[in-house]
């Protein structure tokens, strides 16, 4: 199943993604389904021109980035590999929607993507077990974990660096029966292709990061965990259109600009 969020330009409305053929259709639910049960309204929109996709989720408490998951990503950026996962946030309201701009801010030159798979939480999770752990999860979704390499070297911390506004796209829809253990991650920067992982290849699997996040934080229905990123990131500038794919769930793209 596949959850979307949406709009034909009123307030942002939820719905099933249904394929047929060459088409997709919205069938329109009532309410956000990850607060009440998943209603039909019995209203089907084709997407196309006047409907625009948004950021599957906003959460409403935080998004939990993990650092160097994946052992060619943390050598090709010179550093070590982690003993533990490097976890960091990102703030909500660095999330975007699939064709949203991404705006490079003023304090930086040096911006990156990061093609990444998403996990979605569904409910409240706190000391979750790892063999427990996906029961806790609604479904999954494409990141981009936009970074500003020049302040995450001179801060000393990457708040500022992976957390300023349209850091965090995601999209084009939660997929609630993505098997995640190994699926293709990749990027295309222009549509020249940049990053060509597996989710095999994490260092840290999901269940065993949903076990260690929440002995620290609890997770709450909509947190984003984002399980990091394969090799291949590099810069991106004003002008270039980023796409970011995860096998099996779809693909987020994204324009850059400078304003």
């Amino acid at each position: 199943m596949r959850i979307a969020r949406f709009t034909t330009g009123d307030d942002p409305r939820y719905a099933f993604v249904q394929e047929e053929g060459d088409k997709t259709f919205l069938a329109v639910l009532s309410g956000d389904p990850l607060y009440q049960p998943a209603m039909p309204t019995g209203e089907r929109i084709e997407l196309g021109d006047g409907v625009r996709l948004l950021a599957p989720v906003i959460p409403r408490s935080k998004v939990v980035g993990v650092g160097r998951n994946y052992a060619d990503h943390a050598k090709e950026m010179g550093n070590d590999l982690p003993q533990r996962p490097l976890i960091f946030f990102k703030p909500n309201t660095a999330v975007v929607g699939p064709d949203d701009p991404i705006v490079l801010p003023d304090f930086t030159q040096e911006v990156s993507y990061e093609a990444e798979l998403a996990v979605v939480i569904g409910r409240l999770a706190k000391n979750v077990d790892p063999k427990d752990a996906l029961t806790y999860v609604l479904g999954y979704t494409v990141a981009n974990d936009v970074t500003a390499r020049d302040a995450q070297r001179g801060d000393g911390q990457w708040a500022r660096a992976k957390g300023f506004d349209s850091a965090c796209p995601l999209g084009p829809w939660i997929d609630t029966d993505l098997d995640p253990d190994d699926v293709g991650v990749s990027s295309r920067v222009n549509g020249t292709p940049r990053q060509d992982g597996r989710t095999r290849d994490m260092i840290f699997d999901i269940p065993y990061l949903i076990s260690y996040i929440s002995e620290a934080f609890t997770l709450l229905p909509g947190d984003v965990i984002l399980t990091g990123t394969p090799a291949g990131v590099g810069p991106i500038v004003e002008g270039d259109r980023v796409e970011c794919e995860v096998e099996g769930l779809g693909v987020l793209a994204n324009p850059v600009v400078r304003r």
